[in-house]
């Protein structure tokens, strides 16, 4: 089973940025679509951005788009969330999550919970923006 690993999580203050790294076990091609989640205690948990390995497309929440990139690094088995103009309601728990076969983004969005549709998660990593 694919292991997923985030890191660069950390604390900002408003306008900062961070990019988060989610570093899987196995090549990003045997990885259909991976994506960023986030969570602050009491509420759903939430997509932020999402990535189709092979095709390349990209996904964003309208709250993050122009702000935040998701891009895929092949050799490395990485996938990163360049974060910048970060604002404090963007403070949670951001989880990294893939499959192997994964339904189109938009089915998930509609569906409303797009985190029920990934089975590999990884332990989260916490970002903070402070005012």
């Amino acid at each position: 089973q694919v292991q997923l690993v985030e890191s660069g999580g950390g604390s900002v203050q408003a306008g900062g940025s961070l990019r988060l790294s989610c570093s899987a076990s196995d090549p990003l091609a045997n990885i259909d679509c991976m994506g960023w989640f986030r969570q602050v205690p009491g509420k759903v948990r939430e997509w932020v951005a999402a990535i189709y390995t092979v095709a390349g497309r990209t996904y964003y929440r309208d709250s993050v788009k122009g702000r935040f990139t998701i891009s895929q690094d092949n050799a490395n088995n990485t996938v990163t969330l360049q974060m910048n103009g970060l604002k404090p309601e963007d403070t949670a728990m951001y989880y990294c999550a893939a499959d192997v076969e994964c339904p189109p983004w938009t089915v998930t969005v509609v569906a409303g919970r797009s985190d029920k549709f990934l089975k590999l998660w990884g332990q989260g990593t916490p970002v903070t923006a402070s005012s």
